[in-house]
């Protein structure tokens, strides 16, 4: 099993080839393909490849689903003895990447063709 620990959105996910996920919101197009290059741990076969703090030469292959946006969060503020009362919510921005492969010094990491979604229904119905 091939994965790496990237830097994205100021978080550091663990991504998978095949497989999708929610970024916060990147300015990109529908269907484009982008290249992630703060790789901060490569794992393919062997003893992984850490980086100091990025893999050299290590890139993440994504290509942009859809732009949706996350959950509501409610957030409920009260001062006591006060009758102050605010109520609030909020809607994150998010992208949702499908991770193509992972290269790392010049070998290809891509996911097995029976792993892979068939069709945006299948994306649809897994998130």
């Amino acid at each position: 099993m091939a994965y790496a620990i990237i830097e994205a959105s100021d978080k550091q996910l663990w991504v998978e080839p095949g497989r999708f996920y929610d970024l916060d919101r990147l300015d990109a197009d529908l269907d484009q393909s982008l290249t992630l290059d703060k790789v901060l741990l490569v794992q393919d076969e062997g003893a992984p490849q850490i980086g100091q703090p990025y893999v050299a030469g290590a890139t993440v292959q994504v290509t942009v689903l859809s732009h949706p946006r996350g959950r509501k969060v409610t957030v409920y503020k009260m001062t006591p003895k006060k009758k102050t009362r605010k109520k609030q919510g909020h809607r994150q921005d998010l992208t949702r990447v499908l991770v193509e492969s992972i290269t790392v010094g010049g070998k290809v990491l891509t996911a097995n063709a029976a792993d892979l979604p068939k069709s945006e229904a299948d994306i649809d119905a897994a998130g």
